[in-house]
């Protein structure tokens, strides 16, 4: 099935910089916030290539979820698609494969850093114990759902993937996961939506 995309719409000739800007700037809010409340972010990542790895793996999951919500009847998802395809599609249809990269490396980056580094592991750090490490996990995720307002959801479905990456963090140690996950799944998402289905 192709999708039909509203061609009133057009990005500003600097979309991708300024989206990169943006994604960026969030991972700086992330340092600066977590230097006033002393957690240390930028020790949350370990750059190691089994990490990597890991977190291309863990992109499956959510790539599989995007992919059964496309193919779900539901009205709420069919109208999730059509403002995906009215609003969301049009920004990126001109984009460059390396462009999509970049934003979903700095999204990947700059999301994680400020959701999972500062909101989750401050409020896991703030309640302590095996409770805060909990309490944080749904924190972030509620937070970073809250933060992907398109629809109510796609703030859902946001939420979900949310504590996926926040349990990734947990389950490994390494925030380098879940930036590798988001990045790759936002990549190949973007990619599928513009290059694919849009075709």
């Amino acid at each position: 099935m192709t999708a039909t995309m509203n061609d009133d719409i057009n990005p500003p000739p600097n979309f991708v910089p300024v989206a990169v800007v943006f994604e960026f700037s969030l991972g700086l809010l992330a340092m600066a916030v977590g230097w006033l409340l002393g957690v240390p972010v930028a020790e949350t990542i370990y750059w190691k290539l089994p990490a990597v790895g890991w977190g291309v793996a863990a992109a499956g999951p959510p790539l599989v979820l995007a992919w059964l919500c496309l193919k779900c009847p539901l009205p709420a998802l069919r109208r999730l698609l059509g403002v995906v395809d009215d609003l969301l599609v049009p920004l990126f249809r001109h984009c460059r494969i390396w462009e999509l990269a970049i934003i979903s490396l700095a999204a990947g980056l700059g999301e994680e850093l400020l959701f999972r580094a500062v909101a989750q592991g401050t409020v896991a750090a703030w309640v302590g114990g095996t409770t805060g490490v909990w309490v944080g996990l749904i924190v972030g995720a509620l937070l970073f759902g809250l933060m992907h307002p398109i629809t109510a959801t796609y703030a859902l479905l946001a939420g979900l993937i949310g504590l996926y990456l926040g349990w990734l963090w947990i389950a490994t140690g390494n925030l380098l996961v879940p930036i590798t996950t988001h990045a790759v799944y936002d990549f190949l998402a973007l990619l599928y939506l513009i290059r694919v289905r849009c075709r």
